[in-house]
């Protein structure tokens, strides 16, 4: 036991002078960052390289931390290997004659994230390096949601959630016209258990709104991850896009009434003109009296001829 404790303050008076850590023989590169996704297996990669005069190298220690954990994760010493659980060498059958001592995190948690730290002893030198993980988690497809019922007249709103995802994403809302309505709308993001984000937003509606709706949800790299659509169309009886449950009936405003109103007073006005020509065309063509009244030969009649 003491001469574990002897290692690991060996390993951290390495890591912590650059100056005798690193030889000219030996060079430990680690990727800089790495993109873990929940759920899934992760890997840190780290390679000892050499230069050409060190011949058949030999593993004696290495040593993989993250960082704000005090036990290490992986130690391998005096030819055996010690592991915490879910962690192990990416190589399946390591031993200490393999350059590669990359880290495989078998199912990786938002508490992995962070940066890592790797130490190598070697009978040529030592050396050090560190790497950072990323961990990522897809939101799911955006549903939403309305109230059971909007009273005609009141403001009304739509609810959208998403959630599994990591790091914190966003919400934003769009009509149909790709205007952005997301100053309009509340949005709060909780920590579940597993560390993962659900994230809700609720828009505002206006009395009358007759938009159809987008809610959008964003990772946290600002990428379109999933969509879903809301249409508060009254007379359509139900709303279409994902996830929609209830429909939502709302009242139109006067600006949509107002020009029915407008065109049958416009088609009621022409028909009573056009009635009126009519009639007045009809009157211009009725024959006067005042020509039968005139001087005239009058036509003598059958009767009157015999009498003569």
């Amino acid at each position: 036991m003491a001469s574990i404790s002897t290692l690991l303050l060996i390993c951290l008076f390495i890591s912590i002078i650059p100056g005798y850590a690193n030889t000219d023989f030996i060079n430990l590169k680690c990727n800089a960052n790495s993109v873990g996704q929940f759920g899934q297996q992760s890997l840190l990669v780290c390679v000892i390289h050499t230069t050409q005069e060190v011949s058949n190298p030999e593993i004696r220690v290495v040593t993989w931390w993250k960082v704000g954990v005090k036990k290490p994760l992986v130690l391998f010493y005096e030819g055996k290997t010690t592991s915490t659980t879910g962690y192990k060498f990416a190589e399946p059958s390591w031993n200490n004659k393999n350059m590669n001592v990359s880290l495989l995190i078998a199912n990786t948690e938002v508490a992995n994230d962070g940066d890592y730290t790797c130490n190598v002893i070697t009978d040529s030198g030592s050396s050090n390096s560190k790497t950072h993980l990323q961990v990522t988690a897809k939101y799911s497809p955006p549903i939403i949601t309305t109230p059971k019922r909007i009273h005609q007249g009141a403001d009304g709103f739509v609810i959208c959630n998403s959630e599994g995802g990591y790091p914190k994403g966003q919400l934003r809302w769009f009509d149909e016209f790709n205007t952005d309505w997301t100053k309009s709308s509340e949005m709060v993001a909780n920590k579940t258990k597993n560390g993962l984000f659900h994230l809700s937003s609720t828009l505002t509606l206006k009395s009358g709104s007759i938009f159809k709706y987008t809610c959008v949800v964003y990772n946290a790299s600002g990428e379109k991850v999933n969509e879903a659509n809301f249409d508060p169309d009254p007379n359509s009886g139900s709303s279409t896009g994902d996830g929609h449950e209830e429909p939502v009936h709302y009242k139109l405003e006067s600006k949509v009434v107002a020009p029915v109103v407008v065109i049958g007073s416009l088609i009621v006005g022409l028909l009573i003109t056009l009635l009126l020509l009519r009639w007045r065309s009809r009157k211009a063509r009725r024959p006067s009296t005042a020509p039968l009244m005139g001087d005239h030969t009058e036509i003598p009649r059958c009767d009157e001829e015999g009498k003569a």
